[in-house]
């Protein structure tokens, strides 16, 4: 029997649990979001992983099926391509998640890509299935929690480190925390990790519809407005919520930071080195109260961002640095320190 693995793209449909049909589509009949099925070609390396909808990664060889969706990816360390870019079927995994469409660019640093052959859409009811069949609905656009944002000035800078870290210190302190990655590609393991470090509840654009947030800036701002709508529902105390990769990347980090305007409490900045902080708050006039990342790891690194930026840089990855952290967090939250003891 042909082993089909459900991507985490398809983790707020049911496709699991309930039938449904495949059947090829002309490509002038796709659309981003869609939910296709796709076979595993080639020959396997180490990028032939698959993550489940319960975030656990599985390999994959020739012959497996997976169902994912048709999106787009703009990354500046891995890879760049798009649905549109698929020629005579021939796809790519742009992301383990089930991020599926074609490569135009990717790093010559990392193994070939998952290729995959194309098999068909997902059909229910004679009709193609979309992410946003299985999306959060809602109206309305009132948000008002308190927001601890994480950016960062590339993929990979250390983001949700630093978010897995807010989380737990708040939890800690009693508060009710949600975790939310508002723009990037979907893979579910990053926020997934925030509510293992204590986040209540945990959101992404994924359950909004989209399977990455490269889309027009409309389309991202009334998905978001849904999601950020959502949580104010939820009641939090507060809401820790990562952009994916840096303001100035094609996933709408600019849009999702405007969106939050007026209830961020204080923005941690995670950095590469300390030159992209400097780089960040004058190509984007962002001023990060913190920093953190691989910018920080040692002393010289945290004196020059300091000389650069005047903003203070903590090593998270060191636990003796974890009490400036939790005070840093508290203050910024308005939480008292010995009721947070």
């Amino acid at each position: 029997m042909t082993r089909t693995i459900f991507a985490s793209l398809a983790r707020i449909a049911d496709f699991e649990t309930m039938p449904f049909d495949v059947s090829p589509l002309d490509q002038s009949q796709w659309a981003n979001g869609d939910y296709v099925i796709a076979k595993v070609v080639g020959q396997s390396t180490a990028l032939y992983q698959v993550e489940d909808c319960n975030g656990d990664m599985i390999p994959v060889q020739a012959g497996t099926l997976i169902v994912g969706a048709l999106g787009v990816r703009a990354a500046t360390l891995e890879g760049v391509g798009s649905w549109t870019d698929v020629v005579d079927g021939r796809m790519h995994a742009m992301t383990s998640a089930g991020l599926l469409g074609a490569f135009t660019s990717y790093s010559r640093y990392f193994p070939e890509p998952m290729s995959l052959d194309y098999m068909g859409h997902v059909i229910r009811n004679g009709r193609k299935s979309r992410m946003m069949d299985f999306a959060m609905q809602g109206s309305g656009d009132r948000f008002s929690v308190p927001t601890v944002l994480l950016v960062g000035t590339s993929m990979s800078a250390g983001k949700t480190v630093s978010g897995r870290l807010a989380c737990r210190v708040l939890a800690a302190a009693g508060q009710r925390v949600i975790g939310a990655k508002l723009t990037g590609a979907g893979r579910y393991r990053d926020i997934l990790s925030f509510r293992r470090a204590g986040a209540v509840e945990i959101y992404d654009f994924v359950d909004v519809g989209l399977p990455s947030t490269v889309v027009p800036e409309q389309e991202f701002r009334a998905a978001l407005r849904t999601l950020l709508h959502h949580i104010e529902q939820r009641r939090p105390d507060v809401l820790i919520a990562e952009a994916g990769a840096s303001p100035l990347e094609p996933y709408n980090g600019a849009t999702a930071i405007d969106e939050l305007d007026g209830h961020v409490r204080c923005t941690i900045l995670s950095a590469s080195d300390p030159y992209a902080v400097l780089g960040v708050i004058e190509a984007f006039a962002l001023r990060p109260d913190l920093v953190t990342g691989p910018a920080t790891n040692t002393s010289a690194g945290r004196a020059l961002v300091r000389k650069l930026t005047g903003v203070a840089g903590i090593d998270i990855a060191d636990p003796e640095a974890e009490p400036q952290f939790r005070q840093f967090l508290l203050k910024s939250l308005g939480v008292e320190l010995t009721k947070a003891c």
